[in-house]
């Protein structure tokens, strides 16, 4: 027996979510108005790299990825009283539309009330 209390277990939870971008200049400016707020917390320097990190991608990856706020991440759980976050990465890429079913094998897929988990 260990003497240790700590029994708690780590879960990875992984979500794929793909989005159509129907004006990337929109997405952009709403993406530049947040880096331009004045509390946002960047010195001059890097919010001139986010600036340009944003106007030099095309796909409107970078602007989206500053629009997504981590709490809005962290509602996937915050409602569970026994669950923890920990950790969290959020990555934003281009993508060809569809989910990759590649790694449909890797996944254990549970049916629940009717919905797929």
């Amino acid at each position: 027996m260990s003497d240790t209390t700590d029994t708690g277990r780590y879960l990875r939870l992984t979500v794929d979510l793909v989005v159509e971008v129907m004006d990337v200049g929109a997405l952009q400016a709403a993406a530049l108005t947040e880096i331009r707020d004045p509390e946002t917390d960047l010195d001059p320097a890097e919010r001139q790299e986010q600036i340009d990190l944003v106007n030099a991608d095309d796909t409107g990856a970078a602007a989206l990825q500053w629009l997504i706020e981590p709490d809005h991440v962290l509602g996937l759980v915050e409602h569970l009283g026994d669950v923890e976050p920990r950790e969290a990465m959020l990555g934003v890429e281009p993508s060809d539309g569809v989910l990759d079913d590649e790694d449909e094998d890797e996944h254990d897929h549970h049916e629940h009330d009717g919905h797929v988990h």
